[in-house]
This record gives C-alpha cells, sequence and structure tokens, in this order.
C-alpha cells in the first residue's frame, strides 16, 4: 500500500521566529521542518482540533529478525 506524500508548500517566518524554532528543534534532535509540524500540532490539539495521524514509513534501521 503506497502512503501519500507529505503536502510540500512554502512558508515565509520572521527570521527570528524561525531561530527560534531551530534551536527548540536542535535542542531536541529534530529538524525545523519536524519541530514546526510538532509544534503546530500541539497548537491544534490545545483548540481541541483532531488530526489524523497518516501511517509514515519507517525510517532508520530496519529492527532485527525477530523485533518489531
Amino acid at each position: 500500500m503506497s502512503v501519500p506524500a507529505k503536502k510540500a508548500f512554502p512558508l515565509r517566518l520572521d527570521p527570528a521566529l524561525f531561530a527560534a524554532v531551530e534551536r527548540l528543534a536542535a535542542t531536541d534532535l529534530r529538524s525545523a521542518n519536524a519541530e514546526i509540524e510538532i509544534l503546530l500540532r500541539e497548537a491544534l490539539a490545545k483548540r481541541g482540533v483532531k488530526v489524523e495521524v497518516s501511517e509514515a514509513p519507517r525510517r532508520g534501521r530496519p529492527p532485527a529478525k525477530g523485533q518489531l
């Protein structure tokens, strides 16, 4: 089964805001893009908006045999 690709779009941010996002992302060992996605999900949840999480392909090394 094919997993739909993520939606790409240009986002214009104040440079100071983006720098703050980058710092926050670095503390969590994430990319700025992943951090923005997490922040958006948290903000939507706080407002009571349910966002369905699509099953993204797993990244990294496959699990050892017998482990999942």
